[in-house]
């Protein structure tokens, strides 16, 4: 019976919320002894850091234990999204305006399935990216994979504000 990662989320995603975290994504690998991965970011924006990811495991291995949605044994990993992270939810394209991105849609678009450009953020259920070709507005419902790609740009905006000296 296959495993229904929108369930888990379902799950996990109010505890993570009261913790102070935002839910970024659930994926589920491999078969013989399966994998829970469950990515998630903090939302004052801070830096992930090795405990946030020990409590975030612990409250999601206690949830799971209760709901129990995976039959038998299977690995739970905790991770952040790292700096070329995914882009999961449609406010992502938003928030990371500006940036460039790698998207892959599930069906060819005017021949095409791959694009790369910098992110213009969201017209109604579009998402727009300029690119060496002009700009294109991808139907948020046909992305099949979307990423930041690490650039110079987006090294800068990750790193930490230092506090103003006097």
């Amino acid at each position: 019976m296959p495993i229904d990662t929108t369930q888990i989320a379902h799950i996990v995603e109010p505890s993570l919320d009261a913790m102070g975290y935002r839910l970024v994504r659930v994926a589920l690998t491999g078969t013989q002894r399966p994998t829970l991965q469950v990515m998630a970011e903090r939302r004052d924006e801070a830096a992930m850091t090795v405990e946030d990811c020990a409590q975030i495991s612990r409250s999601i291995s206690a949830l799971l234990d209760v709901e129990d949605p995976i039959a038998g044994a299977y690995l739970l990993e905790v991770s952040s999204p790292g700096i070329d992270r995914p882009l999961v939810r449609p406010e992502d394209y938003d928030r990371f305006a500006g940036f460039e991105a790698r998207i892959e849609l599930d069906e060819p678009l005017d021949g095409r399935k791959r694009f790369r450009g910098r992110l213009l953020g969201r017209v109604e259920e579009y998402v727009r990216l300029i690119g060496e070709a002009g700009e294109v507005r991808l139907p948020l419902a046909a992305i099949a994979r979307a990423k930041l790609i690490l650039t110079d740009d987006l090294l800068a905006a990750a790193r930490p504000k230092s506090a103003p000296t006097h």
